[in-house]
Order: C-alpha cells, then structure tokens, then sequence
C-alpha cells in the first residue's frame, strides 16, 4: 500500500512541473505590496533579483484603477521615466503581462511622479523551461539497493599458496594416535608380553609382569579346591 501511495506521489510532481513547464510561472508584482510607489526606490528592484524568469510566465500587477497603471517601455525610456514614450499600456487593474520572449522588459508607472518615485521593473528573462531547469526527483522509496560488487578474479601470475611438503625420506612419521583415552589403556593379554620389552600403552602406565599373571590363575585355581575342602568339611 506504501509503495502505490509513493508511487502516486511521483507521478503528481511530475505532472505538476510539466504543467508548471508548459503553461508557466504566474508571479504578483511587488508580492503583498502590489504595483504602488513604494517607500524603497529599489523595491521592486530588489523584488525581481532573487526569481527565474522563463518564457511563459507572466506577471500580474494589482492596482487599484485611475491611481495607478502599468506602462511596457524601452530601456531608454525606463531609464529616463519617460512617460510618453510608451509600447504599451494598461490602465485596468489587476493586469497581467505574458512575458513571451528572452531578454529583458522594462514596466513603470505612466502616472506623473511614480516611476520618479520607483514604480519601476524591470526583468530579464531566459529561454528554456522550469522543468528543465528543477533538480531530478529523488530516487524511489521502494527501489532496490544496488547490488553488491562481484569480487575480481585472481590476477594472472599470483602463485597459489604452497602444497605441504611431503615427509623427508628417512623419517618414520608418527603412529597413529590410540583410540583408546590416554591412561586407561588396558594390559595386552599374557600370551602377547614379552618379558623385558616395554609396553607401547600410554605414558606412565605399563603393563603388569607377566609373574602376577600367573598368580593370579593359580588363585584361581585353587578357591574352588578351597571352598570343595570346606564343603566337605562341613558334610562330616
């Protein structure tokens, strides 16, 4: 749902300044002032510096009829505030001019004493169109993030890390190690000791001799003879 209403969004400031583009810029001379003698003689001056003109957008100048109107003059004559010299001029207020070509147009007010006064424009406009000239939209709030850099294969000529080397001739390599736990190795059976060799079990422990083994049998042996010699002791 977020990603259709950002869509949406898009597309309106789009249309917007291709509207905008097209059909122009409309600006109110002098803002909330209006087209009047205003207490700066540089008013509208400094009004016209900070705005981009472009063919195609027009100007309104808001007056109040029979006090004021809004005279199109030469460069010449704007200079001088010649008030008879004039290539056009409105009377009825608010009016509005279309500034329809590049370069600069020159506007003051015919009445006696106002463009003296500083009612007086002037603009320079440019050729082009606002849509152009607007930063692109930023990118989409749903786009991808950009995919990770595939790493660079290994440069010819790099030599892969050495193999290990072989066992050197002559040199027994290690017994395997036992799978039974260190120190819990158990004695090798009787028939397979041999007196006097040292036992290969773990460090420490060696196996018994081979004489308590044979003790061990005779015990055996003989505690059934003992507890027969009981029995029948026990009998008589």
């Amino acid at each position: 749902m977020g990603g259709k209403i950002s869509m949406a969004a898009f597309f309106v400031v789009l249309a917007a300044n291709v509207l905008q583009s097209t059909y122009g810029a409309t600006y109110k001379v002098g803002g909330s002032t209006g087209w009047r003698v205003p207490t700066n003689i540089d008013f509208y001056e400094d009004w016209a510096d900070d705005k981009d003109f472009v063919v195609g957008d027009a100007l309104v100048f808001n007056f109040t009829t029979g006090k004021h109107n809004v005279a199109v003059v030469t460069e010449a004559a704007y200079e001088a505030c010649n008030t008879t010299d004039t290539i056009t001029i409105i009377c009825d207020g608010p009016a509005r001019i279309t500034l329809n070509r590049t370069g600069n147009f020159y506007f003051i007010c015919a009445v006696p004493g106002h463009c003296s006064g500083g009612q007086k424009l002037r603009v320079e406009v440019r050729n082009g169109n606002r849509h152009a000239a607007a930063p692109a939209p930023g990118p989409m709030p749903n786009s991808k993030p950009p995919s990770a850099a595939t790493p660079s294969p290994t440069p010819h000529g790099t030599s892969s890390p050495p193999r290990p080397s072989a066992t050197p001739r002559g040199t027994s390599s290690p017994p395997p190690p036992s799978a039974t736990p260190p120190g819990t190795s158990s004695p090798p059976p009787p028939s397979a000791a041999t007196p006097g060799t040292p036992s290969s079990t773990g460090r420490g422990t060696s196996s018994p001799p081979p004489e308590a083994n044979s003790a061990s049998l005779l015990v055996a042996t003989l505690y059934p003879i003992l507890y027969l010699s009981i029995a029948l002791v026990l009998l008589c």
